[in-house]
This record gives structure tokens, sequence and C-alpha cells, in this order.
């Protein structure tokens, strides 16, 4: 129960983080976002606690839901309910980690 990724307590070892997750140890206060490095391996950046709370996702899909509620899937599995208008496929969004809240986003170009 020591370590969080994107804010979530994990205990399985082989837990699958991937690209832009953040990996926090509490006990430590430390706080990590998992990139890639020049030859394409996951390499932990140190980060502060205020980076620790957002995370940037890359839109794969943008479409209507059941009595057509609009929600957009991300590239890490988030569906994210009722997205700005304006965000299309491959932009990208800045996701607040504790509410799941679309904070900002980025246009495609």
């Amino acid at each position: 129960r020591l370590v969080k990724v994107d804010g979530k307590v994990r205990t399985d070892a082989t837990y699958p983080a991937g690209f832009m997750d953040v990996v926090s140890i509490e006990k430590t206060n430390e706080h990590f976002r998992l990139l890639y490095d020049v030859k394409g391996r996951y390499v932990l950046h140190r980060i502060t606690p205020e980076e620790a709370k957002f995370k940037l996702v890359h839109v794969k899909h943008v479409t209507q839901g059941l009595k057509g509620v609009p929600f957009c899937v991300t590239h890490d599995g988030r569906t994210i309910r009722y997205p700005d208008p304006l965000i299309k496929v491959n932009d990208s969004v800045k996701v607040d980690l504790d509410t799941g809240k679309i904070i900002d986003f980025i246009k495609f170009e």
C-alpha cells in the first residue's frame, strides 16, 4: 500500500503502468512520471507534487453514447463524459487525477 499509480493504490507488482502515468511513493514524498528516453525505453522522471496532480492524455475517439451523451476515449483507456465540443481526435487533454475531469486541452495541428 505504499505505491500509487495515477493517485490510486496499486498492490499488484505486475500492474501495467504506461506512458505519462504518475507514480507516487507517499512514504518518501516522491513523485515520478513515466516517459520515454531517446531509445524508446521507459524512464522515471522526477516531478513536483503540483505536477503529480494532473496527467496529459491523447484523445483516441470522440463519439456519442446512450441518449446522445458525448464522450471521449483516451490513450490509457479513460472515458471522459461531456468533453468540450472543440476537442477532437488526436488532441491532447490535461486531466485532473483527483476528479478525472478535463482541465485544459491542446489542439493537434
